[in-house]
């Protein structure tokens, strides 16, 4: 099955806060129960990044919207300071956030990095501590654990980075 990646629009919306929904509850059923709490990713932040053009969809050749990814320029104001560690390299870079899908194809992860490194040949990514199948998907596709992170909310991520 091919799958076209394109930009998100305002249309996709429910379609994305259903996959979120559903990321939510396959983290929470293997051991992932921290990660996206109340109700994260929010609506409201999810408008404001398709508005800014770096949500993006995952779509089947039938039109299905499977999967979803943001895209985003640096700097990141979350990666200023690393710690345990250092970045790869400190020239500009595009991360990869909020990687979700429905759980309806397998490999999207894997085809939204290899879109992503096609356009950028320096990608970072974070992701919660108990989240083994991000950290194993990551490591599997190149990215190095480089230290760690702090988000918004003053948790800790583990920092990845691919050059």
């Amino acid at each position: 099955m091919s799958m076209l990646i394109r930009t998100a629009c305002a249309g996709d919306l429910d379609r994305l806060m259903e996959i979120f929904e559903h990321a939510r509850r396959f983290m929470q059923a293997n051991g992932n129960s921290n990660q996206w709490i109340n109700g994260y990713p929010q609506r409201e932040l999810i408008e404001q990044e398709v508005e800014s053009g770096f949500c993006h969809v995952c779509e089947t050749d039938e039109g299905k919207v499977v999967g979803t990814f943001s895209f985003v320029p640096s700097p990141d104001s979350n990666y200023a300071r690393i710690e345990g560690g250092k970045w790869l390299d400190d020239g500009p870079y595009r991360v990869i956030h909020r990687l979700a899908s429905d759980g309806s194809v397998r490999g999207i992860g894997k085809i939204c990095i290899d879109w992503c490194w096609d356009r950028c040949h320096s990608l970072r990514a974070d992701t919660h501590a108990d989240n083994h199948i991000m950290q194993r998907l990551l490591e599997k596709n190149g990215f190095k654990r480089c230290g760690i992170i702090y988000v918004r909310n003053g948790t800790p991520r583990i920092a990845y980075q691919r050059i």
